[in-house]
C-alpha cells in the first residue's frame, strides 16, 4: 500500500442535513456521540494500511480541519512518507470553485502527482461504513483494469440516487448510468441494482490522464460519475468490485446518512441491544480525536423523579447526568442534564445543557445549545415550527446553534 494515495472529498455543502451543515461540512457533522462522519472513511484508510491521505474541502472547513489536526495529524508519521493533509480549494488551475468531483481532483493534480503514486483510491468522506481497501486494490491490480469501482447492491428505489452499473459475468462494467429516473436491474432479480458506491481505485497516470482530457470539454460537468466513467466503458478496462463488509454482521451496513430523517434513525440505531453497526469491534476500530475529559457521571438516587439514569443510550466522556433521566439516545461530550429532565430518542451534541425539568423527545440538539428550565422540545411539534427550529418528515425537531434561543423557548 506505500504506492497508494487516497483522496477523500469532503467539500460537499451537505444541504439536505441543514441546519446541521449551516456553520460545518456534512463530513464534520457529529455520529454516535464521540464521532465526526469522516471519522470513518479515514479509519478505513489506516485500517486499510494507507498512509498518505489527501483531504479535499470547500464549503464551511474550519471545524473538519480542526477535527483532522487535533484528532488524526499526530497518528501518522511525516518523516516516514505519512500524512494526512487538509487541502483547500487553491486555485492553482482555474479561479472557480470546484464544479464537480472530478475538477476537485484535477485542479489539485499538482499535489497528487508530486507524491508519485502507482494508484489512487478516490473516497466520499461522507458515508459511514467499514471497508478494507486494500484488498479492493489488489483485486484492480490483479484483474489489470484502468479503474476499479466499489459497487454496493440496492434496491431499485435507491437507485436513482445512485451510479447504476451493468456487468457481465466476469464483473467487468459494460453499462454505467448516473442517477437514472428508469434503473437498470441485475439480471435475474429485478427489485435489485448494481450502485457505484462512490469508490475508485485508478491506476495514478491514466487518472491523470482522463481528468486532463475531460477538463477541456465545455460540455462536461466534471464529474466521475457523470462524465468520466461513461466515458470509458467501450475503450477501457472497468471492473465492479462487490463491497466487502469489515463489519463483521450478517447483513452488509452502508449508510449515506445525508438526510436528518437519515442521520437520525443512523444514530438512534446504534441504542440497540445489538445495533447493525458495531462500534465495539477492535479488530476494526474507529479513531476520533478523544478530548481531555472525565467518564461520565450519574448522581442522585433518591427516588424515581429525581434518579441520574440512562437505559438504552450512549453517554459521552465528562456528561454528567444529574437527577434526570436518559432513554434511548445518543448523548455527546461534556453534556449536563439537570433533576427531574427526560431525554428520550435523542441526539444531543457536545456541551448541550438540559434544564430542570425540561423535556426533549425525537429531536437533534446542536452543540452548546442551552434548553432552559422547564422547556419542551418534540412534545408540540406545531409549536416547534412557531419557534423556528426545523421540523423534518418524520417528526423530528432539529434545534440548531442560535443567538436569543432560550427566548424563543418562551414562546407558547
Amino acid at each position: 500500500m506505500k504506492d497508494v494515495l487516497a483522496v477523500v472529498l469532503a467539500g460537499g455543502k451537505g444541504s439536505r442535513l441543514e441546519p446541521l451543515t449551516r456553520d460545518r461540512a456534512k463530513p464534520a457533522v457529529h455520529f454516535g456521540g464521540n464521532y465526526r462522519i469522516i471519522d470513518f472513511t479515514l479509519s478505513n484508510c489506516i485500517n486499510s494500511g494507507i498512509r498518505k491521505i489527501l483531504v479535499l474541502t470547500q464549503y464551511k472547513a474550519m471545524s473538519l480541519d480542526r477535527h483532522i489536526n487535533t484528532g488524526w495529524r499526530d497518528l501518522l508519521s511525516r518523516e516516514l512518507g505519512e500524512f494526512i493533509d487538509v487541502v483547500p480549494p487553491q486555485q492553482r488551475i482555474d479561479e472557480q470553485w470546484y464544479q464537480g468531483t472530478a475538477d476537485a481532483v484535477y485542479q489539485n493534480i499538482y499535489t497528487l502527482e508530486k507524491e508519485r503514486p502507482e494508484y489512487v483510491v478516490i473516497l466520499a468522506g461522507d458515508h459511514i461504513y467499514k471497508m478494507d481497501y486494500s484488498k479492493m486494490v489488489d483485486a484492480h491490480i490483479e484483474n489489470k483494469a484502468d479503474l476499479t469501482i466499489g459497487a454496493l447492491r440496492v434496491s431499485k428505489d435507491e437507485a436513482r440516487s445512485f451510479g447504476v452499473m451493468q456487468t457481465d459475468e466476469n464483473n467487468r462494467v459494460i453499462g454505467f448510468d448516473e442517477k437514472p429516473t428508469e434503473p437498470k436491474t441485475m439480471p435475474g432479480n429485478d427489485n435489485s441494482c448494481l450502485a457505484s458506491m462512490g469508490i475508485y481505485v485508478f491506476n495514478a497516470h491514466f487518472l491523470f490522464d482522463q481528468l486532463c482530457q475531460d477538463a477541456t470539454l465545455p460540455d462536461s460537468a466534471h464529474d466521475f460519475g457523470g462524465n468520466i466513467i461513461p466515458s470509458l466503458i467501450h475503450t477501457h478496462h472497468l471492473m465492479a468490485y462487490p463491497f466487502l463488509d469489515e463489519n463483521r454482521k450478517n447483513d452488509a451496513y452502508w449508510r449515506d446518512v445525508g438526510t436528518l430523517d437519515a442521520y437520525y434513525e443512523a444514530n438512534i440505531e446504534l441504542t440497540s441491544v445489538h445495533p447493525l453497526l458495531n462500534l465495539y469491534d477492535y479488530h476494526w476500530p474507529i479513531r476520533t480525536d478523544q478530548p481531555n475529559l472525565p467518564p461520565p457521571k450519574f448522581v442522585f438516587d433518591e427516588d424515581e423523579g429525581r434518579r441520574g439514569a440512562a437505559h438504552d443510550s450512549i453517554v459521552g466522556a465528562g456528561t454528567i447526568v444529574s437527577g434526570g433521566k436518559v432513554t434511548g439516545s445518543i448523548v455527546g461530550p461534556n453534556v449536563r442534564i439537570e433533576e427531574w429532565a427526560e431525554v428520550s430518542e435523542s441526539i444531543l451534541f457536545r456541551g448541550v445543557r438540559v434544564g430542570k425539568g425540561a423535556i426533549v423527545r425525537r429531536a437533534i440538539i446542536d452543540k452548546y445549545v442551552h434548553i432552559p428550565d422547564g422547556a419542551e422540545v418534540g412534545v408540540d411539534l406545531d409549536l416547534d415550527r412557531r419557534r423556528g427550529f426545523t421540523v423534518t418528515e418524520g417528526g423530528i425537531v432539529v434545534v440548531p446553534v442560535m443567538e436569543g434561543s432560550e427566548e424563543l423557548f418562551a414562546q407558547k
